[in-house]
């Protein structure tokens, strides 16, 4: 059965990675079907804009994509593009896992997964200044705000996500010590939340500093992690620091109607078309979306070949300590896949 999907191969080293990504795929029998459209830099060149009409028209369709990193330039009044389509099909939740891919490292069997809220806190960037004397531009202000229902939502999708994936905890990160009101409320909320979880799912709660430390001097001792926008894009980088770097973080977009995989990290464009990048990041994408739809066997297989060729064949890519240029990789990678 083939399913239709949105592809946007990216910027920088997107295409690159995207492609060893949709060889590795088909090369899994997986069943996508792709409509390959554009955002970002790519989006500008095909069609004036970097969000274009067409690209959001497809995901409309589809209500599923896979997309490479994307570049918001700089000037001009551009929103960013990650922002606008989380904002523009209502994608409240981001799934960020971090798991131990390779031994040998600072951190050893790491296995968390961040829920960070996606559409409100900073992030919803309501910004201006505030003019003093013959400075138009004398204080700059930002109003962060949290809604009750998207607090409930989102903290409700990480306990059934502990729960559908055998996860035995939720840890509930805020700043409800300084912003009493902002992310007082998202604990408030979390509270209420987990006692209909009693018995079910364990709940517990840091303040995001305490948590930070916490995750470098032990963080074996967190499983789900559920946090305001901002907190959890901070966070995220973090745990990504624990198993090797933003080079191995996929992250899911997940919405009521729609789904949007990605890498976390940026485009790179310092190494685009050299033929170096690695693209595990966008790999562990596709596996989470190969689960998202209903094909967990074939994700399975697919995160054991990318173990076995780190693992055993030791193919890696420089950023993870080998030599690999990502031609190298991604056949070793399709040999696996193949066996």
């Amino acid at each position: 059965m083939s399913l239709e999907a949105t592809l946007i191969p990216g910027d920088g080293i997107g295409p690159e990675i995207v492609a060893a990504t949709t060889q590795a795929l088909a090369a899994l029998g997986a069943p996508f079907v792709w409509d390959v459209q554009h955002a970002g830099i790519s989006g500008i060149a095909a069609h004036g804009s970097p969000l274009p009409n067409e690209t959001l028209d497809s995901i409309r369709r589809t209500k599923l994509a896979l997309k490479g990193p994307l570049t918001t330039p700089v000037g001009g009044g551009f929103k960013s593009v990650n922002v606008a389509l989380r904002q523009e099909f209502n994608l409240f939740a981001n799934i960020r896992p971090a798991r131990s891919l390779m031994p040998g490292g600072r951190f050893e069997n790491i296995d968390i997964v961040l829920v960070r809220e996606n559409l409100e806190g900073f992030y919803a960037a309501l910004e201006h200044y505030i003019p003093v004397a013959d400075d138009p531009q004398a204080i700059a202000m930002s109003a962060g705000f949290n809604s009750r229902a998207e607090c409930r939502r989102i903290i409700t999708y990480a306990f059934d996500y502990a729960l559908a994936n055998g996860r035995r905890r939720v840890t509930i990160v805020h700043k409800a010590n300084i912003l009493k009101i902002l992310t007082g409320l998202f604990l408030q909320v979390g509270r209420d939340v987990a006692q209909e979880y009693a018995g079910r799912v364990e709940m517990d709660e840091r303040i995001v500093d305490a948590c930070a430390m916490q995750l470098v001097m032990n963080p074996w001792q967190f499983d789900v992690i559920v946090t305001t926008n901002l907190f959890g894009d901070i966070l995220s980088d973090l745990l990504a620091g624990l198993v090797g770097g933003l080079g191995l973080a996929p992250g899911a977009n997940i919405g009521e109607n729609a789904a949007i995989f990605e890498a976390v990290h940026g485009s790179a464009p310092d190494i685009a078309g050299q033929g170096v990048a690695n693209p595990l990041a966008v790999i562990g994408a596709a596996a989470m979306m190969l689960d998202h739809t209903g094909y967990p066997d074939l994700a399975a297989r697919f995160r054991e070949s990318v173990r076995l060729t780190l693992c055993v064949d030791y193919i890696r890519t420089r950023d993870l300590g080998g030599t690999a240029t990502t031609e190298e990789f991604t056949k070793a990678l399709l040999r696996r896949i193949e066996a």
